[in-house]
């Protein structure tokens, strides 16, 4: 932080009070509570985890709520604040057959089983303003009961799996890096990128993966399965010599067919996108598993056409938010000595070629 500049310590304190008086705004109105936030706010609420690589919806609640709203900022609020936390160990890799679905949608097939759950979704609603919403204290009409699936329900890609029509997923490093606790660094192979994109800007994620639709990037997704619901996270611990369950995680999966049409050693067959967030983010995992894909056109013996969501450097690079403001905002901050010498520097030049002016037209 700057504060070399005469009374700029003190100018620096004065505008946090008054971003303190701005946050709570007009003291006449209730103030907004972190249950009420991380209820009624839960989309944001999920997007703050998810960039933030940190799963706890009060926490969130609070980063937003202290972030005026600016879920940049409370991302890394919760990733400034997930630095300071012990770490006991890893978790087992989640069983997301086993997820308890809210909603569970397939565009590939129509007959499922365990059948299609719509879930809450905005899918079908007609994006009009509905101002009942502005008449505090009127509680919605209950949502009708439907029973959960029996059952842990299959992912679609094992059907084409059965009749080897999908590529297997080949199998990844034991113990993945860490990209909370190492480096970015290139090449960096799928357990990496999707990590990265996990944790990337929704807006940039959604825009690259627009752009591979419009065809930069060639590939033409179908969504296999969209999956959104509730997953136990267990741990093995040594000194039982079991796994035992910590919690429950809500996540969102995705996971895209695309078109393959083969190569010397490989038959046609279709290939995975693949997508898994905290929270209900179906943008973001959609989004996600489109750029996933594109970003294996290596592995999979395609040709680069040279689109921007091919580039792993220019895709990881640029999707970190918290990174891209850092550097973009850092712009705001004291730059006076390096302004004023390019200012002599803008100068000088200036008389100089002014002086060669004068001399030709003199000539």
């Amino acid at each position: 932080m700057y504060v070399a500049v005469k009374g700029g310590e003190r100018a620096i304190d004065n505008a946090h009070a008054w971003l303190a008086e701005e946050r709570r705004g007009d003291t006449g109105v209730a103030e907004l509570s972190i249950a009420q936030i991380r209820e009624q706010l839960a989309l944001s609420v999920a997007r703050v985890m998810a960039e933030g690589s940190l799963y706890d919806p009060d926490l969130a609640a609070l980063a937003i709520k202290q972030a005026r709203g600016d879920l940049i900022e409370a991302v890394f609020l919760i990733r400034a604040y997930r630095t300071t936390l012990p770490r006991f160990g890893a978790s087992n890799p989640i069983e997301t057959a086993a997820m308890v679905c809210d909603r569970r949608i397939s565009a590939t097939f129509k007959d499922l089983p365990g059948g299609q759950i719509l879930g809450p979704t905005f899918d079908y609603t007609h994006r009009l303003l509905d101002f009942a919403l502005a008449a505090e204290g009127l509680d919605p009409a209950p949502a009708p009961q439907v029973a959960a699936p029996d059952g842990a329900l299959p992912h679609v890609t094992d059907f084409l799996a059965r009749e080897d029509l999908i590529q297997p997923e080949a199998d990844g490093p034991a113990t993945p890096r860490d990209l909370t606790r190492e480096p970015l660094d290139f090449p960096a192979d799928r357990p990496l990128r999707l990590q990265a994109l996990t944790r990337g800007d929704e807006g940039f994620v959604l825009s690259m993966a627009y752009s591979t639709q419009r065809g930069y990037g060639r590939t033409h997704p179908f969504v296999g399965e969209l999956r959104i619901g509730t997953v136990a996270v267990e741990m093995e611990i040594p000194e039982l010599g079991f796994a035992i369950e910590l919690g429950e995680v809500v996540l969102t999966e995705c996971e895209t067919v695309n078109q393959f049409m083969g190569s010397k050693t490989e038959p046609p067959q279709f290939t995975r996108g693949y997508g898994l967030v905290f929270g209900q983010s179906e943008r973001k995992a959609i989004s996600m598993a489109l750029v996933d894909r594109s970003l294996r056109w290596e592995e999979l013996g395609e040709d680069n056409v040279g689109a921007p969501a091919q580039d792993q450097e220019f895709v990881l690079y640029h999707a970190d938010n918290v990174q891209a403001t850092g550097f973009l905002e850092h712009i705001k901050l004291p730059h006076y000595v390096d302004f004023q010498s390019e200012l002599e520097l803008i100068r000088r030049l200036r008389a100089e070629a002014l002086g060669d002016q004068a001399r030709e037209a003199a000539e």
